[in-house]
């Protein structure tokens, strides 16, 4: 699968599409000190890796739960996590769109109870399949609208574990504009009121793909100290350094073909 997923992002790699233009645009935007040659390198293996995790889902999504589980053959920092998950006060986690974020949460959710805010796809028959993969593992899924968020907040009044996907553009009304790798981009504020109004501690992380198709390592740990402030600016620029802190583990597998900066406080068109 993995063999099939190279060939795949190399041949996004070759021709010009909008794939391979905005994961250039974002990763030089990014990390203007690398050389062209080192954003060519990024970009080629970004898109292998794009292509590898959407290959990935399906499995994760139809193998039985207990083998996807085994898929994980390393762990960092989860102690600091479990305790927090278990101190009553509610937990917080990251998912950003970096490594196998479906494996991520299967693992640190297993025997959890959790709720995840997610986007429905668009096509309800598939809303309805990932809705019930995702459930096996005793994962409550919510859409965000409203409702979903009524439901998140009361899960951290219960002292439960919610996970959340901190790097998709939110609506103006539900976002502020913060620091992204030195970039301006529309972020959530939605964790920062939530931790504005409940005890939660809140973690970020990631699964790590292992190379040669060695499983993956989960990688958690807790976010950066200014997700707490009372300021929403500071906030939200803590959330994108928490981001960051995780991305720069597995730069190449992040989801760069993403148009994270689409929404500029000027107006200005970026892609």
């Amino acid at each position: 699968m993995h063999a099939l997923a190279k060939a795949w992002g190399s041949t996004l790699y070759l021709f010009p599409n909008r794939a391979r233009h905005t994961t250039e645009k974002n990763l030089s935007a990014c990390f203007p000190e690398k050389s062209e040659t080192e954003i060519a390198e990024l970009t080629k293996a970004s898109l292998i890796s794009t292509a590898t995790t959407a290959l990935e889902m399906g499995k994760s999504w139809l193998l039985p739960m207990e083998k996807t589980l085994k898929l994980v053959n390393d762990v960092e920092g989860d102690d600091h996590f479990k305790e927090a998950c278990q101190s009553g006060d509610g937990t917080i986690l990251l998912a950003p769109h970096l490594g196998n974020w479906e494996i991520f949460g299967y693992y640190l959710c297993d025997a959890i109870q959790s709720t995840w805010l997610y986007q429905p796809p668009r096509y309800q028959a598939l809303d309805r399949f990932i809705t019930r993969t995702r459930s096996r593992s005793g994962i409550k899924v919510v859409a965000t609208n409203q409702s979903g968020v009524a439901q998140v907040f009361k899960a951290l009044k219960r002292g439960e574990l919610v996970g959340v996907l901190p790097d998709q553009v939110p609506l103006e009304e539900g976002g502020a504009y913060g620091p992204f790798f030195g970039v301006s981009a529309l972020t959530m504020t939605l964790v920062s009121k939530l931790v504005q109004k409940t005890d939660a501690k809140v973690f970020c992380g990631f699964a790590k793909r292992l190379p040669n198709a060695k499983g993956f390592k989960i990688v958690v740990e807790e976010a950066d100290n200014g997700i707490y402030s009372a300021d929403v600016d500071e906030s939200v620029a803590a959330l994108n350094r928490s981001v960051e802190q995780s991305v720069l583990n597995a730069i190449e597998q992040y989801q760069w073909e993403y148009k994270r900066f689409r929404k500029q406080a000027d107006g200005e068109k970026f892609y």
